[in-house]
């Protein structure tokens, strides 16, 4: 047995009590020394892994709730692509509400909520937030819009702080993670959740390059009980309908949400900014469909910190081929980013081609 394989047969031992079993479907694909061969292996196992997607049960529940905007350098948003003026766009951050049925019970998925307040201590916001403070409040308001926070939005949809089972975030950039998790001094909002985390994403964040420092949020995963902490070696499916893949390349430990709902699979991570960052050739944001024809470019990568941009790459063609044509616009994909370009007054010249905002099926259960 390998050294893989036997990762592999601790990891199934660990999850199996927790009703998570672990996705062998990508185990292997990148192992060629050849990107392109990488890259056709991980596609043609996105397209079996969504079709078995999608022959399993739903999830019963699933909610996407807009809580922050905040800017973003165009230049990193769509990596050399964009012939534009316009130094910043905005970016919406959004959380998802996931209920799914496991063998253990009826379970809850809340991916991507953000401490609007704790994540402004990361370096790159912090700087922007100091230059803000000699503008207006009005001015300041417009252009960092608070939508809602975690908080209300899960008063609204009737679900207590203690019936989150799991948090999870496709990787850990700007996250303060203390306020919901706890410390060995203070409780956490939500006492029953375990953070599920790929290991590589965890440890990273435990020793930073220089390089990375700018956006993780100082001490963020700091003295966070290792009780409440599962650390993934693999692709995992938390139950009926969900699931949680890794897709390295904008950070090394990197996994991306997939859900069944519906007839539908959507995919969310980070890899881009939003649909047209998956179909460049469609998009109509100046220079991004010239970019892409010029270079042959499938996609277009949001490239603020490039720790493997051929990991990335591949990653994203993998996430857009697993989630499939989006039915209402098929020369895009279901890809939903976890925080999606907005549509603003102030980017109108570079605005994607529609936004998934708010979505809501079905009904929680208590």
């Amino acid at each position: 047995m390998t050294a893989k394989e036997n990762i592999t047969a601790h990891q199934k031992d660990t999850l199996a009590p927790l009703g998570i079993s672990v996705i062998e479907d990508f185990i292997g694909a990148r192992s060629s020394s050849r990107p392109k061969e990488r890259l056709e292996e991980v596609r043609q196992r996105a397209v079996r892994f969504r079709e078995r997607m999608l022959a399993g049960t739903p999830v019963e529940y699933f909610q996407s709730v807009d809580i922050v905007s905040a800017p973003y350098p165009t230049k990193y948003a769509y990596l050399n692509a964009v012939k534009s003026l316009v130094p910043f766009i905005f970016l919406g951050n959004r959380a998802f509400i996931i209920q799914f049925q496991t063998s253990l019970g009826k379970k809850t998925l809340l991916f991507g909520p953000a401490d609007v307040e704790g994540n402004t201590k990361t370096p790159f916001f912090k700087l922007l937030t100091d230059k803000m403070g000699r503008i207006g409040d009005m001015t300041k308001e417009k252009l960092l819009p608070f939508y809602s926070s975690v908080e209300v939005e899960l008063q609204k949809a009737g679900i207590p702080p203690e019936s989150i089972d799991y948090i999870s975030y496709d990787h850990l950039h700007t996250q303060e993670l203390r306020k919901w998790m706890g410390s060995s001094t203070t409780p956490g909002y939500f006492p029953n959740a375990k953070l599920l985390v790929m290991r590589q994403e965890w440890e990273s964040a435990q020793d930073l390059l220089v390089t990375q420092k700018k956006w993780y949020c100082p001490d963020g995963t700091r003295d966070i009980p290792a009780e409440r902490v599962i650390l993934l070696d693999n692709s995992v499916m938390l139950g009926d309908g969900v699931a949680l893949v890794q897709t390295p390349g904008h950070t090394e430990g990197n996994h991306s949400l997939v859900v069944h709902v519906n007839d539908q699979i959507y995919v969310s991570s980070e890899n881009g900014m939003s649909v047209d960052s998956y179909a460049p050739l469609q998009s109509n944001i100046p220079g991004v469909r010239k970019y892409a024809e010029q270079f042959n470019m499938e996609i277009i990568l949001n490239g603020n910190t490039l720790e493997n941009s051929i990991d990335q790459y591949i990653s994203m063609v993998m996430e857009k081929t697993i989630a499939g044509p989006n039915p209402d616009h098929p020369g895009f994909f279901n890809v939903i980013s976890s925080s999606e370009q907005a549509h603003t007054w102030h980017t109108r010249t570079v605005q994607p081609a529609f936004r998934f905002g708010q979505m809501k099926v079905g009904q929680y259960q208590s």
